[in-house]
């Protein structure tokens, strides 16, 4: 899936009808940190991951636009440190020079306004004031993988990021886990749209008759309920 063809199916989906996929297709699911959010609400952006770790010195990020291609995401690894900001203003416009599709930072940011200014998508688990006050020693692969939370990612990996934050998904499955988002986002969006005209969500998906068999089975949970219903959303 080239990064056209990403950009346009991500374009009506969410990061959670896509985690959902993720589920469907036995694919971990792989979130960002919860504290991760956009720069600028509303932010969103959907590429394939260029990491870059960060120790101190900017010029990781440099080295690593010299191998971007257009539409990539730069991926930062500042291991979540929350003492210093690692990206401002002037790293946020290189890489948008470089063609990139926006920035994941698993550590601080800061030039809010000035990367607000910019309008390339920016994702941070907050702000600071203060840049990088240490340079320890870089790793000779410091630009093969980025660990942003429990997850290590590389260039096998797409990340996308919306309001409800950041998820990162193997690229040589993203036709498969695209294509379940979208069968799911049209059974979310016949379901509330029927909830709107007067059907419950409980109508919807016989909750009474999950009941009663609960009852004579207990055993019997709600997920298996909606697998013999044809509903279920995750499987």
């Amino acid at each position: 899936m080239d990064h056209q063809e990403l950009r346009r199916r991500f374009a009506s989906l969410t990061t959670a009808h896509v985690a959902d996929a993720c589920i469907r297709a036995r694919v971990p699911v792989r979130c960002a940190p919860a504290p991760m959010s956009a720069v600028t609400p509303g932010g969103r952006l959907a590429g394939r991951v260029l990491p870059a770790r960060h120790v101190g010195s900017v010029d990781v990020f440099l080295e690593a636009f010299e191998g971007a291609a257009h539409g990539d995401v730069l991926v930062v690894d500042n291991g979540g440190r929350l003492d210093e900001a690692c990206v401002g203003d002037l790293v946020t416009l290189e890489a948008q020079a470089a063609g990139l599709e926006g920035i994941v930072i698993w550590g601080l940011h800061r030039d809010t306004a000035d990367i607000r200014a910019a309008g390339l998508p920016v994702f941070s688990l907050g702000a600071l004031p203060t840049g990088p006050q240490r340079l320890a020693d870089r790793p000779l692969d410091a630009l093969e993988s980025a660990a942003v939370g429990e997850w290590t990612v590389s260039r096998e990996d797409l990340a996308l990021g919306d309001e409800d934050g950041v998820l990162f998904v193997p690229a040589d499955r993203a036709e498969e886990i695209f294509t379940a988002a979208e069968t799911i986002r049209g059974t979310e969006h016949r379901q509330a749209e029927r909830i709107r005209a007067g059907a419950t969500l409980r109508h919807q998906v016989r909750f009474d008759t999950y009941l009663t068999r609960r009852e004579q089975t207990p055993t019997f949970t709600f997920r298996d309920h909606l697998r013999g219903g044809g509903a279920a959303i995750e499987e």
